[in-house]
């Protein structure tokens, strides 16, 4: 055999071996459960209720909870792929400090949580989530879903359809699928790929009102599927996109104060 042709078969073996390698370890690329990159000096007010939400599969997630007023809407808040509720703490507190109740749970797999994250598995600790709150007489339409960056996608999945309050969506992305072939472009993401969050597919099953917020200097998630997002939606929508802001956006005042307008403009 020619030297041409052996090295062309060594790299389509190779190629071959980096496709099977990356398709048996995929989520050790996709979550970071034990990376902690926003801690903030902030306090938390409160102290809020630690509860664990048991879910369909028998696994308990640490949580916050915070309910002051019964008549008070409840954000339901699910975290993006790094760090803890610590990291959190400023947004939580502002919830408080404007009368929201909140849930913020944490991911299996993600702050000492039993199990591992894949894309049903988070599917069912936020629908878990929201029978927890149901059974303490919770009414649906009074919980605002928030979700941020990787909490978009699971947002987004169980608002289908449903009559929530609201649903607040923080620098979002259209498709796993999609960030795939941006970080890993000679891969066939497509082909391989097990957790989709397939979210502008779903845009369509939204029924209630909307916000988006991204920052279009986001070197995470590109500003152009926040908008996307938002151009998708069929429902009544807002959004709030800022120029110089990144990933993690600025809890400034212009971002409060579209919070603020938002939540009390919701029924």
């Amino acid at each position: 055999m020619e030297l041409k042709y052996k090295i062309i078969i060594g790299l389509v073996l190779a190629y071959l071996a980096i496709v099977l390698f990356m398709y048996i370890f995929q989520r050790t690329f996709l979550y970071f459960p034990h990376e902690d990159n926003y801690l903030t000096e902030e306090k938390i007010l409160g102290p809020p209720e630690i509860v664990y939400i048991p879910t369909e599969d028998d696994i308990t997630l640490y949580s916050w909870y915070y309910s002051s007023d019964s008549n008070s809407k409840t954000i339901v808040f699910f975290h993006g792929n790094a760090g803890t509720l610590n990291s959190r703490i400023y947004k939580l507190n502002y919830f408080r400090e404007i009368g929201l109740n909140y849930l913020a749970i944490t991911w299996r797999g993600f702050s000492g949580n039993d199990g591992k994250p894949t894309e049903d598995g988070l599917y069912k600790d936020a629908r878990s989530t929201i029978e927890w709150l149901v059974e303490k007489g919770v009414d649906k339409k009074d919980i605002i879903l928030y979700g941020e960056s990787l909490g978009t996608g699971i947002a987004i999945e169980i608002s289908q359809n449903e009559l929530f309050a609201g649903l607040i969506l923080e620098s979002p992305y259209t498709s796993i699928v999609e960030m795939g072939k941006i970080s890993f472009p000679y891969l066939p993401i497509k082909l391989i790929l097990k957790d989709r969050y397939d979210s502008v597919d779903k845009l369509k099953n939204i029924q209630i009102p909307a916000l988006v917020l991204h920052g279009k200097n986001d070197s995470l998630v590109p500003f152009y599927m926040g908008k996307e997002i938002f151009e998708n939606l069929s429902t009544v929508k807002f959004n709030h996109f800022v120029n110089d802001d990144d990933h993690m956006m600025r809890f400034d005042s212009s971002l409060k104060n579209t919070l603020h307008n938002f939540i009390n403009g919701l029924n």
